[in-house]
C-alpha cells in the first residue's frame, strides 16, 4: 500500500508537470488525476491514513462521524455561549410586558398626569417650606466649617470641637424632622427630598470632620518628630496639591457638598476637561427617564396599589400574594430604572459639570451572588463611607467583625425608617426591620445558596421584598388617613 501511495504521488507531481496546455481538462488527464486521487477523492487524506498501518483500519477513518462528546447543555461540556437563549427571554419579557401594559390602558385609560405631579410637591403654589428648608441647610455648612477654622488655629480644644460638632449634627437630623412632622403646608414628597438632603449633609459634614481631625493629628505627629523632611514635603505644594489647614475654605467645602461623593479628601482626582457631549447625553437620559418613571408610577402602579387595599382589608391571602406579584413587576422595573438615571445618569452629569475623576458610583451587583455583595456593589458613596468612617473605626475600637457589620446595618436602618416614617407622619418600622433582616437572610443564602443559585437568591429578594414594604406602608398610610376619619364620623 505504500507503494502504490509513493507510486501515486510521482503520478500527481508528473501530472502537475506537465504543460498548462495538455493538462487544461481533457478526459484522460481527468481520469488519470482522480485514479492517482484514490476511491475518497482526496488525494493527501489518503496518503495520511494509509501511513497509519494496519492499525488504523485503512479507510475505516474515512467513514467515521460520531466521536466522544457531550450535550451542550450537560455541565461537562464546557459550552457556555447562551446569548441567543438571553435575547429570546429579552423578547419574551418585551412581549409580557407590552400586553400587560396594553391591558392596563384598555382598563384605566390614559392616567398620566403632569401637573398631579407637582401638587405632590406643593400644596401652596405661594408656600415652598421644602426649599426653604433646603436653603437653611446652609447654616448647618457654615457652622462646621467655623469650627474647622477655630480647631486648625487651637481657638478650640479637641473635645469642645467634638461637643459643638455633635450638636450640629444632631441639629440636622431633628430640625427637618421638626419641620415635617409640624408644618402642615409641607407635602410627603417635600418633605422626602428635604430629610434626603439633610441626611447628605450629615454624612458628608460627619466626613468633614473626621478627615480634619486626622489631618491635624498627622501634622502634631509631623512638629513632634521636627524632621527635615517635613519641611522639603511642605514645600511641595506648589503642584497644585492642598495641604492642611489650607483646605479650610469656603470655595473646598461647597466643591465637597455638591461633588458626587460622601468622603472628604483634601485633593479630590479631577478629570482634565468637561466633555460637552458626554454631558449632553446625561441631562438626556435624566429628562427621558424622569418622565418614563413618573408616567409609569401613575399608569401602572398606583391602580395597582389602589386594587390591593380591599384584599388587605378582608384579609383575603391568595388576593394579597396575587396582588403582591402583580405589583412586583412595575415596581422592579422602576427600580432598576431609578438605579440608571440616578447613579449613571444623574451623577455623571453632576460629577462631569464639577470635573470630578472618580466616576465608580456603582460596580456589578447585578451578578451578586451573596446579600453581602449586593449591599457592597450597588452604591458605592455609602459603602465606601461606612467602610471609611464606621466600619473601620468599630474595628480599631476593639469590635468584631459581624458587630461591626451590625452596626452598619442597624445605621442603615435607622436612615431608611427616618427616610419613610416622617414624610409619612406614622412609625411602622417596616423598613427598620426590612433593613435588618438583611443579616439573617445574608447568612442564610450565603449558607444554602452558591453561584448562580445564589444569585437568583438575591435577585428574588430584591423583587419581592420592595413590593412588601410598599404594600405594608401604603395600606397603613391608607387606612390611617382615609378609613380611620370614616369610622370617627
Amino acid at each position: 500500500m505504500g507503494d502504490r501511495g509513493g507510486a501515486g504521488g510521482s503520478r500527481r507531481r508528473r501530472t502537475g508537470s506537465r504543460p498548462s496546455s495538455q493538462s487544461g481538462g481533457g478526459p484522460a488527464a481527468a481520469e488519470e488525476e482522480v485514479r492517482a486521487a484514490g476511491p475518497g477523492g482526496d488525494g493527501p487524506a489518503a496518503d495520511k491514513d494509509e501511513s497509519r498501518g494496519s492499525d488504523a483500519g485503512g479507510s475505516h477513518w474515512d467513514l467515521r462521524c460520531h466521536r466522544l462528546q457531550d450535550s451542550l447543555f450537560s455541565s461537562d461540556s464546557g459550552f457556555n455561549n447562551y446569548r441567543g437563549i438571553l435575547n429570546w427571554c429579552v423578547v419574551m419579557l418585551i412581549l409580557s410586558n407590552a400586553r400587560l401594559f396594553l391591558e392596563n390602558l384598555i382598563k384605566y385609560g390614559i392616567l398620566v398626569d403632569p401637573i398631579q405631579v407637582v401638587s405632590l410637591f406643593l400644596k401652596d403654589p405661594y408656600s415652598w417650606p421644602a426649599l426653604c428648608l433646603v436653603i437653611v441647610a446652609n447654616v448647618f455648612a457654615v457652622a462646621a466649617f467655623q469650627v474647622e477654622k477655630r480647631l486648625a488655629v487651637g481657638a478650640l480644644t479637641e473635645q469642645a470641637g467634638l461637643l459643638l460638632h455633635v450638636l450640629n449634627l444632631a441639629t440636622i437630623l431633628c430640625f427637618p424632622a421638626a419641620v415635617a412632622l409640624l408644618l402642615e403646608s409641607i407635602t410627603p414628597v417635600g418633605s422626602v427630598l428635604a430629610l434626603m438632603v439633610y441626611t447628605i449633609l450629615f454624612l458628608k459634614l460627619f466626613s468633614y470632620r473626621d478627615v480634619n481631625l486626622w489631618c491635624r493629628e498627622r501634622r502634631a505627629r509631623a512638629k513632634a518628630k521636627a524632621a527635615p523632611a517635613g519641611k522639603k514635603a511642605n514645600g511641595g505644594t506648589a503642584q497644585r496639591m492642598v495641604s492642611y489647614p489650607d483646605n479650610l475654605t469656603y470655595r473646598d467645602l461647597y466643591y465637597f457638598l455638591f461633588a458626587p461623593t460622601l468622603c472628604y479628601e483634601l485633593n479630590f482626582p479631577r478629570s482634565p476637561r468637561i466633555r460637552k457631549r458626554f454631558l449632553l447625553r446625561r441631562l438626556l437620559e435624566m429628562l427621558f427617564l424622569t418622565q418614563l418613571q413618573v408616567g409609569l408610577i401613575q399608569q401602572w402602579m398606583v391602580p395597582t396599589i389602589q386594587n390591593s387595599m380591599k384584599p388587605f382589608k378582608d384579609m383575603d391571602y391568595s388576593r394579597i400574594i396575587e396582588r403582591l406579584l402583580k405589583l412586583a413587576v412595575p415596581n422592579h422595573l422602576i427600580w432598576l430604572i431609578f438605579f440608571y438615571w440616578f447613579f449613571h445618569s444623574c451623577m455623571n452629569a453632576v460629577a462631569e459639570l464639577m470635573q470630578f475623576g472618580d466616576r465608580e458610583f456603582y460596580r456589578d451587583w447585578w451578578n451578586s451572588e451573596s446579600v453581602t455583595y449586593f449591599w457592597q456593589n450597588w452604591n458605592i458613596p455609602v459603602h465606601k463611607w461606612c467602610l471609611r468612617h464606621f466600619y473601620k473605626p468599630m474595628l480599631r475600637r476593639g469590635s468584631s467583625k459581624w458587630v461591626a457589620r451590625t452596626g452598619v446595618f442597624f445605621a442603615s436602618a435607622f436612615f431608611h425608617e427616618y427616610l419613610v416614617s416622617i414624610p409619612l407622619h406614622m412609625f411602622r418600622l417596616w423598613a427598620f426591620t426590612g433593613m435588618m433582616a438583611q443579616i439573617p437572610l445574608a447568612w442564610i443564602v450565603s449558607r444554602f445558596f452558591q453561584g448562580n443559585y445564589g444569585n437568583a437568591a438575591v435577585w428574588l429578594t430584591l423583587i419581592i421584598g420592595q413590593p412588601v414594604a410598599v404594600l405594608m406602608y401604603v395600606h397603613d398610610y391608607y387606612v390611617l388617613h382615609y378609613e380611620a376619619p370614616v369610622v370617627g364620623a
